[in-house]
C-alpha cells in the first residue's frame, strides 16, 4: 500500500500524532510539562528557544524516550510497543554525525537495508534524486559541506517512503538555494498525504512553510494552530506598523486622533511607528489621511507580523 493509500485509509479526523498529558523530567528538572497536542497530515512547525523541550518532545513522539507521565500514539498505536511502527516513520535528528568514510549513496543504502526494503537500488536512487544530490552521491560524506550532509541525511530519512516524518532542525547549515529546494520537497511530500513535523529555530522559514505551528516555552505548549490566527488572538499587545511619508509630522498629528491608534512615535526621518489594536482599521485610514493631507505616502508595513514577534510576546508572557 502506498503512502497516499494508507493516509486515505485512516479515518479523516483521526490525528496522526496524538500526545496526551505528556511530561518528562530528569531528576528535579522538568523538560516537558503536561503537553497535549494533535498533529494531522500536512506540515506542522514545532518552535521554541533552546531548552524549551522541543527535542525531548520529539524523542518521546519517536519512541526514543519514555514519558514520565502521559501517553503518545502515532498512527493510532502506542509508539513504544510496536517495532513495526518504526518502518512507517522517518526521523532526522538534530545531531549531524555521519559515517564519513561512506559515500552518500552507501549511507542511504545502509538506511534502506535497515528498513528491509525489497528493491534497495530503486529506493536509493529515488531518495537521492528527491534531494537533488545525484552528482555528489558517490563522493565521501567526509568531503561534503554541512548543507550537503543535511540533504543526504534527509534522503536516508525518506528512503523507505515513510508516512510520518519528524525532522529536528533540518535546515541547519543549508544555503538559500538548498532551503528553497527543501521547501519544494516538503510541500510535495505533504501533498502525497504525509504528516511532517519540523522543529526549527529559523522562524521565518517555518512561517512560510508550515500549515500549523506549535510554540513551546519552558517545557509547555504556549500556543498551537495557524500562525496568523494565533497572532490575532494576542490583542493584549498592539500591532506595530511603520509609516513612511513625505511629511511625518502632519501624518503623526492626524494618526494620533484616530480611534484605532494607541500611540505614534517618530522612528526616523519621515518615518513613524504606530501602535494599534485594530490594524485593519488603521491600514484603511492611512491612505485616506494621506490623501486628505495631500501627503505622499511612501511605505506602510507591519513590523511584527512574523513568528519572531509572536514568539517574543509568548516568551515575555
Amino acid at each position: 500500500m502506498t503512502t497516499e493509500q494508507t493516509a486515505a485509509a485512516r479515518a479523516p479526523n483521526q490525528p496522526t500524532i496524538d500526545v496526551d498529558g505528556v511530561s518528562k523530567w530528569f531528576g528535579s528538572v522538568v523538560a516537558v510539562n503536561d503537553v497535549s497536542l494533535q498533529v494531522r497530515p500536512g506540515i506542522t512547525g514545532l518552535l521554541g528557544p533552546n531548552g524549551a523541550g522541543k527535542t525531548t518532545l520529539l524523542r518521546m513522539i519517536t519512541g526514543l524516550a519514555r514519558p514520565s507521565e502521559g501517553t503518545v500514539k502515532l498512527l493510532g498505536q502506542p509508539v513504544r510497543t510496536d517495532p513495526n511502527l518504526y518502518r512507517r516513520i522517518g526521523v532526522m535528528t538534530e545531531q549531524e554525525a555521519v559515517y564519513e568514510q561512506l559515500t552518500g549513496r552507501e549511507f542511504v543504502e545502509l538506511a534502506a537495508h535497515l528498513h528491509g526494503l525489497p528493491d534497495v537500488d530503486a529506493a536509493v536512487e529515488k531518495a537521492i534524486a528527491r534531494v537533488s544530490m545525484e552528482d555528489a552521491a558517490d563522493r565521501k560524506l567526509g568531503a561534503y559541506s554541512r548543507g550537503m550532509r543535511q540533504r543526504m541525511r534527509l534522503a536516508a530519512t525518506i528512503v523507505h517512503d515513510p508516512e510520518v516524518m519528524l525532522l529536528d532542525e533540518p535546515l541547519n547549515g543549508t544555503d538559500p538555494r538548498q532551503r528553497l529546494q527543501f521547501h519544494q520537497l516538503m510541500r510535495q511530500l505533504a501533498e502525497e498525504g504525509r504528516t511532517i513535523l519540523i522543529s526549527s529555530h529559523i522562524l521565518e522559514e517555518v512561517e512560510t512553510l508550515a500549515d500549523n505551528i506549535l510554540l513551546m516555552v519552558s517545557g509547555k505548549l504556549a500556543a498551537s494552530g495557524d500562525f496568523h490566527a494565533i497572532r490575532a488572538k494576542l490583542d493584549q499587545r498592539p500591532y506595530k506598523v511603520r509609516v513612511i511619508s513625505g511629511d511625518a509630522r502632519a501624518m503623526a498629528a492626524a494618526l494620533i486622533s484616530q480611534d484605532s491608534v494607541d500611540s505614534v512615535t517618530m522612528h526616523e526621518e519621515n518615518g513613524l511607528v504606530v501602535l494599534s489594536r485594530n490594524v485593519d482599521a488603521l491600514q484603511r485610514s492611512i491612505p485616506k489621511l494621506a490623501r486628505d493631507l495631500n501627503v505622499r505616502l511612501l511605505r506602510v508595513e507591519p513590523l511584527d507580523e512574523s513568528l519572531e514577534s509572536v514568539f517574543s510576546y509568548l516568551v515575555e508572557a
